[in-house]
């Protein structure tokens, strides 16, 4: 009876075109990425306690107000990166609109409706990250949120894209689809060992004197050893998959994806040795975040052109 009733109000809406709807879909990846970065932003101006409260600013507000223990560029920083939840939910709200007008088939759907699901997720766990003070492990949470969001919304721009009444094709075979799957668990290993990286680090989201944010209690240089052995594992499959579609003469769609994502790969583990050599700026904590957040849409969309829809031509039989 409900969802009846939301049908026929998003009716009275556009028809949005497939054009449109990839628009949305493509400013939905952005904006999941984007919060990741300037989250990152808020961690190492250590900003992160800009707004000491959740869901209000301060106590009694939901803007920042004069105060004498915040510096007003902690609570512009801070406050700014709850805004762009705002962004985020707008962007959401839109493509499931965009997609339930355009009466899509259920799969895009399903995935169009984890935006705003994500999103109200998103926000509780930073809200939790606040709270508690900024404790390690809740901020690796919050970043291993947003990209898994991240993923999900590069699947669903592919599945957007895909006509709905076309029947679903394996474009590469099922060993090189599996062994896609597993450079993804890879990924998940990468970014999680990343977390922890920074949970031990320097960038502690906060340097209140009275207020010291507990540290992950290991040694920093084991950690990054850790992550970057992760790395290698991953870029080794990557390199595996890119020989393994080459040999099966897979489509040369498929083929640019993985040639991207392990350019943006490379670029990553760059970026991440002249952190290590450099002692962390924090300038290059922001590039690290948004290279993690490419490299996870990037293989994403390798995985979801493995299986794709699309019209089949079939053999013309007349002449024979």
């Amino acid at each position: 009876m409900l969802y009846r009733g939301f049908l026929s109000l998003v009716d009275r809406l556009p028809l949005p075109s497939l054009t449109v709807q990839r628009v949305i879909a493509f400013a939905v990846i952005l904006t999941q990425g984007g919060i990741a970065v300037t989250g990152a932003v808020v961690r190492v101006t250590a900003s992160g306690l800009g707004c000491p409260t959740w869901p209000q600013c301060f106590p009694g507000s939901f803007v920042p107000v004069g105060h004498g223990e915040v510096a007003v560029v902690h609570q512009a920083v801070e406050f700014g990166n709850r805004l762009l939840t705002f962004v985020v939910v707008v962007s959401a709200a839109l493509i499931v609109l965009a997609v339930t007008r355009a009466r899509r088939r259920k799969e895009v759907l399903v995935y169009a409706w984890m935006m705003p699901l994500g999103t109200v997720v998103q926000a509780v766990i930073g809200g939790v990250t606040v709270l508690t003070g900024l404790l390690w492990w809740t901020v690796a949470v919050h970043l291993l949120a947003s990209m898994a969001m991240v993923w999900l919304a590069t699947v669903m721009y592919a599945k957007i894209c895909e006509p709905d009444d076309a029947p679903a094709i394996d474009v590469i075979p099922a060993p090189l689809r599996w062994l896609t799957a597993l450079s993804a668990v890879a990924l998940a290993g990468v970014l999680a060992a990343g977390t922890l990286v920074t949970g031990a680090g320097p960038h502690a989201g906060d340097k209140s004197l009275d207020r010291v944010v507990p540290r992950l209690e290991v040694e920093i240089v084991t950690l990054v050893h850790l992550h970057a052995q992760l790395l290698v594992g991953y870029l080794a499959l990557l390199v595996g998959l890119c020989f393994g579609l080459y040999a099966v003469g897979a489509t040369r769609a498929v083929k640019v994806r993985v040639q991207v994502l392990l350019a943006l790969v490379v670029a990553q583990a760059l970026i991440g040795l002249v952190q290590f050599f450099t002692d962390v700026p924090a300038a290059l904590v922001a590039f690290h975040v948004a290279g993690a957040g490419l490299c996870t849409a990037a293989t994403a969309a390798v995985w979801a052109a493995g299986r794709t829809r699309e019209y089949v031509t079939q053999p013309d039989t007349a002449s024979v």
